[in-house]
């Protein structure tokens, strides 16, 4: 059993269709895990499920090994499950530091030492942690929400859309980030429109195709299919 899995999700926005069918995502600790497909596939309603803010009419998302499919948004963050937005993820009129440290409020023995590894791990966020994060750059704000979704030290990692807006070489920086990430033994899922560069860096990922699994594979076997080239990946 994989450490997290939303396991034969189907779910939809009140008592309209259901977005996704019988979808199943899963990720272990220390693995980068990808959801592609077209817009309107169903990416971000299989990442809302997982997260509890989207109420499943069947199916099961557990973590490790718990049930945590009637658990509140609340909840799972209490048990692990650390969420960034593509948007408003930061508080762009507070400093970067005040940002971590919102990110920290749930702990109980002080921010200081998390905040001084997430400089460690982030080290421009150390260099500007005085500095109005409204001020900073696109690729900058990403990593100060990075960093505030780690502030809880989370085993889940769920990335909506991260690289949405920025260049290609921010692009870049953000995935290296994101790898460094992985290294601290997070379970990462992200919902990715860039999906080379994104298989790039995966361990594996999902292509879902009107909310249902279409394919899955390791990054370099979803790269190297055929049709998933010729489909998603521009031939």
């Amino acid at each position: 059993m994989a450490f997290f899995e939303g396991k034969q999700m189907t779910a939809g926005y009140g008592d309209g269709p259901d977005i996704i069918s019988s979808c199943t995502i899963n990720a272990n600790r220390g693995e980068i895990v990808a959801i592609l497909g077209p817009n309107g596939a169903g990416k971000s309603t299989a990442m809302k499920a997982m997260l509890g803010l989207l109420n499943l009419k069947s199916g099961n998302v557990i973590l490790d090994g718990k049930d945590i499919s009637t658990a509140s948004p609340q909840d799972r963050v209490k048990y692990g499950i650390s969420f960034v937005p593509q948007t408003r993820n930061v508080f762009a009129e507070l400093t970067v530091r005040e940002n971590l440290e919102i990110g920290g409020f749930l702990r109980t023995d002080g921010v200081e030492k998390m905040i001084n590894s997430i400089y460690e791990l982030f080290p421009i966020l150390g260099e500007k942690k005085s500095q109005v994060v409204g001020q900073l750059s696109g690729g900058q704000r990403q990593q100060v929400a990075l960093g505030r979704a780690l502030m809880s030290e989370p085993s889940v990692l769920m990335l909506d859309e991260p690289t949405a807006g920025v260049s290609p070489i921010v692009m870049d920086e953000l995935f290296e980030h994101i790898v460094k990430v992985k290294k601290t033994d997070v379970a990462i899922i992200m919902v990715e429109q860039n999906a080379k560069q994104a298989l790039n860096i995966s361990d594996r990922g999902y292509v879902l195709v009107t909310g249902q699994n279409k394919f899955e594979g390791s990054g370099d076997e979803l790269l190297n299919d055929p049709e998933v080239r010729r489909s998603f990946l521009g031939g």
